[in-house]
């Protein structure tokens, strides 16, 4: 016979366990991470014949639900951090000019080159594809470099982006700078002349090397990984090398054709 008390206590057990069952699941649909290894190169623009770096490339890597998407960021004259892979915007140079300057040009699909700032308030609309930020090296050198760096970060602060952005970049104290001004980075260093240990020690969570450096140092991809560091390479088109890769274990592979890099995953 079911006296009251007991009813009451399944009752409460179960009210109990709807508590738990709930808090898990938004706990776990925050923590909800875009698993996939691919990581589309300057955004997905290839296959959609899509202006590198541009808005509508970053969407579209979006859309193809890649793990990441990179983009390249200068600085100009006047101190305005924009996307952009080459020193120049259609023949205008980036760091001599004024961000007004550049919009004398834009882009095929009629885009004006696109601020950080706005290209960061595009990718931050969703939370699935990380923001791989770029700190391109300054021609001029080292002050303007870490001056990028350190208006990259604070951009990044104020537009609520922590989460959703990780940072590469060729210059070693630029990475070092992230590093120190934001101790909870995702910085990655570029350049492939440095070993996991060396990175590691200096703040960096990982490397993003490309594809000849890690196989002319076979061990690195574990020894990195055994220091806790994250392991991409780049830039990687082909179907074989990306076979290689994902033999290899590497946690992402930055590519020209994500449809095709998702494509092998698929058949694995």
């Amino acid at each position: 016979m079911t006296t009251l008390f007991s009813t009451n206590k399944k009752i409460n057990g179960y009210g109990l366990f709807l508590v738990f069952a709930l808090l898990f699941s938004s706990c776990s649909e925050k923590e909800q991470k875009n698993q996939n290894p691919v990581i589309a190169h300057r955004g997905a623009w290839k296959t959609q014949e899509l202006p590198q770096n541009s808005i509508a490339s970053l969407k579209e890597a979006i859309s193809l639900n890649c793990f990441g998407t990179e983009f390249d960021v200068h600085i100009t004259k006047d101190n305005v951090p924009v996307v952009n892979h080459d020193r120049d915007f259609l023949g205008i140079d980036i760091e001599t000019s004024t961000y007004e300057e550049l919009l004398a040009k834009e882009l095929p699909n009629g885009e004006k080159i696109p601020t950080l700032k706005a290209y960061l308030e595009e990718g931050l609309k969703q939370k699935n594809t990380k923001l791989i930020l770029e700190i391109k090296s300054a021609p001029s050198g080292k002050e303007k470099t870490l001056k990028l760096a350190e208006l990259a970060v604070e951009m990044v602060h104020e537009l609520n982006g922590q989460s959703m952005v990780e940072y590469i970049c060729f210059d070693y104290d630029a990475g070092k700078l992230v590093s120190q001004l934001d101790p909870k980075a995702e910085i990655a260093y570029l350049n492939g002349d440095k070993t996991p240990a060396e990175i590691k020690e200096v703040g960096y969570t990982g490397i993003d090397y490309n594809h000849k450096v890690y196989k002319n140092n076979p061990t690195w991809i574990k020894e990195a990984q055994e220091l806790g560091l994250k392991v991409n390479v780049w830039t990687v088109n082909k179907e074989e090398d990306m076979k290689y890769f994902l033999e290899q274990k590497v946690d992402f592979i930055t590519t020209d054709e994500p449809e095709l890099l998702f494509n092998v995953l698929n058949k694995k």
